[in-house]
């Protein structure tokens, strides 16, 4: 997946501004299951909130988003304090919900 523009992941948090998390990472971490439903939710809706329970630290969730992009293949939109905004188009153009702008 190609990286996000400013302007892309500008107008992503807009739009997910009114969203709320549908998937915690918690103690554990990255797991198998926690990888199964982001990418369950991300195929249903494309943009997705993540919200870091018990992960303080700025460095240890710039690793885990890092890990996370990268195994289910998606890109971060932005991270506001303990929630991040991840997106990955739907798979099939046709039944994509979100146009993102043009690259200038």
């Amino acid at each position: 997946m190609q990286p996000l523009t400013g302007s892309q992941a500008k107008y992503l948090r807009g739009i997910a501004h009114q969203l709320k998390p549908v998937v915690f990472v918690g103690q554990k971490g990255i797991s198998a299951s926690l990888l199964a439903s982001l990418r369950e939710a991300l195929s249903a809706h494309e943009l997705i909130k993540v919200r870091f329970v018990d992960l303080k630290d700025r460095q240890t969730k710039a690793e885990c988003l890092a890990e996370i992009e990268r195994r289910a293949d998606c890109r971060l939109a932005g991270l506001i304090g303990h929630t991040a905004i991840l997106y990955r188009p739907h798979p099939d153009p046709e039944k994509r919900k979100i146009v993102l702008p043009a690259k200038p």
